[in-house]
């Protein structure tokens, strides 16, 4: 799905501010009448202050009213939202006009020319934060039957995050042509030396036009090339690098009878992405994954999109010397994705599929019991559309190295072979640039029960030796580590190894003499036994720590206001290890980092 932008031939109003607001039920034919209010775009929760509104579940509705701007015979009105958590019916005048289910991926709603007529618009979005065993994520469903007689909705999240809901992205209203181009589709090939690039694009329209013009621009804007049968090829090319972004654009226009009906620019860099022989390339040079799992997390915001936060949380993680994040636990926004382009930040790309793992604890249930999730988890479709809808959004963008196709599910029961072959299959089959397809393994999954790792292109692993398991004692954390590391290494020779999470919970300001964990003495001695296993372990290629700032989560007694994993505490300061961190990762080249590295 296309990313709204200016052009000759679209414009587009920005829906944000103070919408009228509402918990609970509601005719979207009358107007809402509650007196409260909600900005757009944010998380409703921690705006709403009370306690009992904070942590509702159930249906909410937002409303505003809006002044249809003069169009064409030719042109069309529509609405487009950025996401809506978790699922989103919209309502002109009290007229349904479409549906969306999902919290994190964009969708479009025309509005009937009928409408159009009527001078000013009542729009109503009805959303709803319920999250069961058939969505994704994950949650633990239930209701209760007060001394009133009414029924109280609740939602035991399966995960460990706050389940922040709302309109979290931008709502715009877009003006384009009837016919317009629906989407862009780029790959590029390299040549063996990588001086050239053979450039396709392919373009879908929503209607039939006389003629599809793409032209070739350079990051100066200078006129490349136009694409002919479908391709271009590019001299003396230039790549896109980590941490060296480089982008090209492709400018289409669409011609009928002669004239330009409808014109789009497309931003997309230009590099090369493999798995070989326990390595991870990028442009044909092994790479090393220095970063972090993240959240879309501020103060007041909560999930809701903060652009001023994303750049500074990029800045941050340049200065400390990484050059990657993983968007866990789903999707981040389109606007961090296209700054992670600029920017030349490598992104491993995850879609909401967490909380498969029946009977879940932040706190793990170390045991490998088979708790039976594939026989009760009916996700399937939520999946699949996950994976359609990412692939759609996130196909071009060059910051997008791997796609995730789950975060710790049950893959060592009975049943999980079964349930993911076909998705990590879709993923290929939809990936225009075939990218790699990973499974983020829980802990529980060792090399001798998990039933999953054959599907993927990488082995990626969240763990915590030293924490979850040895917990206090680094020197038993440090065998355990190391052992298991060389046994996935021994079991998957040919695959990478990434670490994908670990870490220590560390409260900010809390000091001891001696290694006790929730110190900041303790999280450095953590991260140096960590380190001193990964330097060892030739197919390990990246580490990522979790988290990259402490994060909202729901109550319970493991977590005291959030967890506090990140190396930055919740506002972006650092805490003592940040310093550890940025001369390792300073010291350590995005490239060629393992000694055994070859082509």
């Amino acid at each position: 799905m296309l990313y709204p932008i200016f052009s000759k031939t679209r414009s587009m109003y920005d829906l944000s501010g103070v919408w009228n607001f509402k918990l609970g039920e509601h005719d979207p034919g009358k107007k809402l009448s509650s007196g409260e209010v909600m900005v757009v775009p944010t998380s409703f929760n921690d705006v709403v202050v009370d306690k009992d509104k904070r942590n509702y579940i159930g249906d909410f509705w937002y409303e505003r009213f809006l002044d249809i701007p003069q169009i064409n015979q030719d042109q069309e009105l529509v609405l487009r939202f950025g996401s809506v958590t978790h699922a989103a019916k919209v309502y002109v005048n009290g007229q349904f006009l479409g549906q969306h289910q999902g919290g994190f991926t964009p969708f479009e709603i025309v509005i009937p020319e009928h409408l159009h007529q009527d001078g000013q618009l009542q729009l109503a979005v009805y959303a709803n934060n319920v999250l069961d065993y058939t969505t994704l994520p994950v949650g633990n469903y239930s209701e209760e039957v007060l001394e009133d007689g009414g029924i109280k909705k609740q939602v035991k999240e399966n995960f460990d995050f706050f389940n922040y809901a709302g309109i979290h992205r931008p709502v715009k209203l877009v003006v384009r042509p009837k016919i317009h181009i629906s989407d862009i589709i780029i790959t590029s090939h390299l040549s063996e030396d990588l001086k050239k690039a053979e450039v396709r694009v392919s373009v879908e329209t929503s209607a039939p036009v006389d003629k599809v013009e793409v032209l070739i621009y350079d990051q100066e804007k200078n006129k490349l090339g136009h694409i002919e049968n479908g391709k271009l090829e590019i001299e003396n090319v230039c790549l896109w690098e980590v941490l060296d972004a480089y982008l090209y654009t492709a400018r289409v226009s669409l011609f009928k009878d002669g004239n330009l009906i409808d014109t789009y620019d497309e931003e997309f860099g230009i590099r090369s992405v493999r798995v070989d022989n326990g390595q991870f390339f990028i442009n044909e040079k092994p790479f090393y994954f220095k970063g972090f799992g993240k959240h879309e997390d501020t103060y007041i915001n909560g999930r809701g999109l903060n652009e001023a936060a994303n750049l500074m949380d990029l800045n941050l993680l340049k200065e400390i010397g990484a050059n990657s994040f993983r968007t866990s636990h789903y999707p981040y926004s389109e606007e961090m994705m296209r700054l992670a382009d600029r920017l030349g930040i490598v992104v491993i790309d995850e879609i909401p599929a967490v909380g498969l793992f029946q009977n879940f604890t932040a706190a793990l249930d170390i045991s490998d019991k088979d708790h039976g999730t594939w026989k009760l988890m009916k996700t399937k479709d939520a999946h699949e559309q996950a994976i359609q809808e990412l692939v759609k959004r996130d196909k071009n963008h060059a910051c997008v190295i791997m796609w995730v196709v789950a975060n710790e599910p049950a893959s060592h029961e009975e049943g999980a072979h079964e349930y993911f072959e076909p998705l990590v299959q879709l993923y290929k089959d939809l990936d225009p640039q075939k990218r790699p397809v990973t499974l983020v393994n829980i802990l529980m999954a060792t090399p001798d029960k998990d039933k999953v790792m054959d599907l993927v292109d990488v082995i990626c692993l969240n763990r915590y030796y030293g924490w979850y398991l040895e917990h206090g004692d680094l020197d038993k954390a440090k065998i355990g580590l190391k052992k298991e590391l060389l046994d996935w290494q021994a079991l998957y020779p040919d695959k990478p190894i990434l670490i994908t999470e670990y870490g220590a919970d560390t409260l900010p300001g809390l000091h001891s003499m001696w290694e006790i964990p929730y110190t900041e003495e303790f999280q450095c001695d953590f991260y140096d036994m960590s380190h001193d296993v990964f330097d060892t372990i030739p197919n390990l290629v990246g580490e990522q720590v979790w988290n990259f700032a402490d994060f909202e989560t729901n109550l319970m007694i493991l977590r005291v206001q959030g967890n506090h994993k990140g190396l930055f505490s919740r506002n972006r300061q650092p805490k003592q290890v940040v310093k550890t961190f940025k001369k390792r990762w300073t010291s350590i080249p995005n490239y060629h980092n393992k000694k055994n590295s070859v082509k």
